[in-house]
């Protein structure tokens, strides 16, 4: 018995009920994909954000106890010179290490000569930020001109702050390592938008040997590696945490993710609002569907019993409205995924833009295409709403033949 057939005629039996039925679960797969391609979207910003943004690259080195102890005593966990070049040697042997760059945090108060303020930055080598970087954001500026060896970028709400531009002069003032005051000029070489909103008013750029000097030491705070492929994140950071304890350094391996507590924040938001989502449009589509085929089997129960008559086995019933919610919810996800293309095509091209909570500058909204997730809930829908139509056929079959060719 060709049940697919048999299947389709009985679905264009009640066009109008289908129909609805096939609406519910066009615009419930709908929704799911282009919420999924939404977040999708919004991972992948928020990983270059972290990466090349923050410009923490995917692996962050330190001596053990640097992000506890060091708050206390930073100069006892820091590299020293030696050893900031012995590790940079160890780790640019492995394969998939692309760039090793050395930083140094500083912080204190900057002053224009008539308004202070305190500063968070970091001491950096602009060539290598520019390959972390490489594309990201060039809108956003903050580089170092590597002839200028005072030059610093500041950010746009700190230069607001000190009323300063392009070409004018600051003081930072610090504290070093061994409890000495510091002071050194700066020339505003730059003025940048971080894209946070929580660093745009205290946050500069200096060069990592401006930094040194500023700090008086002549080694490095952590080394920043970059690997050439951002999926090697974890096997990279356990195999270059062994190499480098063999050596003798008892260091600890950070990856971009831990350190950027913004993107931990945010995907563990986002991965609730997918899960309510999803829980709430596959209880509307589950339960059209079971609305639909229990209707059906409550119309068709004489249907059954002349079927039943006719030597039609009770797992052939069964079959036969399985198959029925089968091709509904086959349908419904084919005019779902159609759906998903046209809204998807709309709002990319519609160029929307919105400010993020904590971003200082306006993001693009965009929908990418979630095919793992999109093949995964069509699996699901169609799934359940073969089990949503099995279930009130098992008891139309059930019934006495005798009763079902009587039933009004």
């Amino acid at each position: 018995m060709n049940y697919l057939k048999l299947g389709f005629r009985n679905i264009l039996r009640n066009r109008r009920r289908s129909l609805v039925t096939l609406l519910a679960v066009a615009s419930g797969f709908a929704s799911i994909n282009l919420f999924a391609g939404y977040i999708k979207n919004t991972y992948s910003g928020l990983t270059d954000q972290s990466v090349k943004g923050e410009r923490l690259g995917h692996l962050t080195v330190v001596k053990r106890g640097l992000f506890i102890e060091g708050k206390v005593d930073p100069e006892k966990y820091m590299f020293n010179l030696a050893e900031a070049e012995q590790v940079k040697k160890a780790l640019l042997e492995d394969p998939e290490v692309a760039l090793v760059t050395p930083r140094l945090n500083v912080s204190g108060i900057v002053s224009n000569g008539t308004v202070s303020t305190i500063f968070i930055g970091e001491g950096i080598v602009q060539q290598d930020v520019d390959a972390i970087r490489q594309d990201f954001r060039a809108d956003r500026s903050g580089r170092l001109n590597p002839d200028n060896s005072i030059g610093a970028a500041m950010a746009n709400d700190l230069a607001a702050i000190l009323n300063v531009k392009k070409g004018d002069g600051a003081v930072l003032l610090t504290t070093t390592p061994s409890g000495q005051a510091n002071a050194l000029d700066i020339d505003v070489i730059d003025i940048f938008n971080t894209g946070n909103a929580r660093t745009n008013d205290k946050y500069l750029l200096v060069s990592f040997d401006f930094a040194q000097r500023l700090y008086d030491i002549d080694g490095a705070e952590r080394l920043v590696v970059l690997l050439d492929d951002i999926r090697h994140t974890e096997t990279a950071r356990a195999r270059l945490t062994d190499k480098l304890r063999k050596t003798g350094f008892d260091v600890e391996i950070k990856t971009w993710k831990e350190l950027s507590s913004f993107y931990t924040q945010v995907k563990n938001m986002f991965d609730m609002i997918f899960l309510f989502i999803f829980s709430i449009v596959f209880i509307v589509v589950v339960m059209s569907i079971v609305n639909t085929m229990g209707m059906a089997v409550m119309e068709r129960t004489r249907e059954i019993g002349t079927l039943r008559a006719l030597g039609m086995k009770r797992w052939g019933i069964r079959r036969l409205f399985s198959v029925e919610g089968m091709i509904l919810a086959v349908l419904g996800c084919v005019a779902g995924a159609l759906i998903t293309v046209l809204v998807r095509l709309a709002v990319n091209k519609a160029h929307i833009t919105y400010v993020p909570p904590n971003f200082s500058d306006a993001v693009p909204l965009l929908v990418d295409l979630d095919i793992e997730t999109a093949v995964i809930t069509f699996l699901f829908i169609t799934i359940l709403a073969t089990a949503a139509a099995f279930a009130p056929a098992v008891g139309a079959s059930r019934k006495a033949i005798v009763d079902a060719l009587g039933h009004v």
